[in-house]
């Protein structure tokens, strides 16, 4: 999770364990919020050999207690990391909100993210438990197969929407998680309130990502894989649990290059957006932006255009 200071807001991008992908994405302002099985050993590693980097840093943390005390031991190994990222896939639970509810005691003076919701309801609810950034997005990301495994999700325009208003409201921010394939989406997600945009999918596939270059017949790829993805289950946590089913998938990306020309069209495109609506600086873009229904977005005669 990645984001970037573009005038007053913000934009989150990635979550990462690769320290490359790090550097790349300090070259453009933008901030990292490492995934939660970065442990201890690899923070320090990292902060000694990069320490011009950490401000841009949150720390992840699921919501068990061995999750609490690793996170408080990276805190307090690399106090320069201010941010803080509760990431579950459904925080629709009372444990959830008791232990964001504890994380804001432990650590008062630190920016708390928590999610993934996608109601007004529950936005409020983690606020006021003291989290100041809510996550939004349950099932519209390129490798989560949640709505197919268990018919549970949310359209991701209308869940920003709803989610917007009830943060604002109380003074608060959302990042809208998942559901962008290029820089168009994620200009709409800024247009339909959302103060900070996650990317995934379309990271994947660079140079600076994690995982092995694949080569085959001349070309060249790079796995890419959903947080519940039975592959990120095998290598995290030892396999899938028999309760459950995994909601993620494994998918080849082909090559892209350095990470830092798609940040660029990126930017370039949501800049763009930026004029053609009047807005003088992003945090504008949602008060001069309309939506329309339509069948059709693009012109097809093309179809394999970029």
């Amino acid at each position: 999770m990645f984001f970037f200071y573009t005038g007053y807001w913000k934009l989150l991008l990635l979550s990462v364990i690769v320290p490359a992908s790090i550097v790349a994405a300090e070259k453009f302002s933008l901030f990292t919020a490492v995934h939660k099985h970065y442990n201890l050993e690899q923070w320090q590693e990292f902060a000694s050999q990069n320490p011009d980097c950490l401000e841009h840093l949150a720390a992840s943390s699921g919501t068990g207690s061995s999750d609490f005390e690793q996170l408080e031991c990276i805190l307090e190994a690399v106090p320069q990391v201010k941010y803080i990222c509760l990431d579950v896939a459904n925080g629709y639970s009372e444990h959830f909100v008791e232990f964001v509810k504890g994380v804001r005691r432990r650590f008062p003076q630190h920016t708390i993210m928590a999610g993934n919701v996608v109601t007004g309801e529950m936005v409020e609810e983690l606020i006021l438990s003291g989290a100041d950034i809510i996550k939004v997005g349950i099932g519209p990301g390129s490798v989560c197969t949640t709505r197919r495994k268990t018919g549970v999700g949310y359209p991701q325009l209308s869940a920003v929407m709803e989610c917007a208003d009830a943060a604002h409201g109380l003074k608060g921010h959302i990042i809208s998680d998942g559901g962008c394939s290029c820089p168009g989406d994620v200009a709409k997600a800024f247009g339909a309130g959302a103060d900070f945009v996650m990317l995934g999918g379309m990271l994947a596939g660079h140079k600076e990502s994690g995982g092995e270059l694949i080569e085959r017949d001349g070309k060249k790829y790079k796995l890419f894989y959903g947080m519940s993805s039975e592959m990120a289950m095998k290598k995290y946590a030892g396999g899938v649990a028999d309760y459950r089913a995994s909601e993620g998938k494994t998918v080849e990306v082909p090559f892209k290059g350095e990470v830092a020309h798609t940040i660029k069209d990126i930017l370039g495109g949501i800049r763009s957006t930026c004029t053609y609506v009047g807005a003088a600086k992003l945090k504008e873009l949602s008060r001069r932006t309309t939506f329309i229904r339509v069948t059709q977005q693009v012109n097809p005669v093309f179809s394999d255009a970029s």
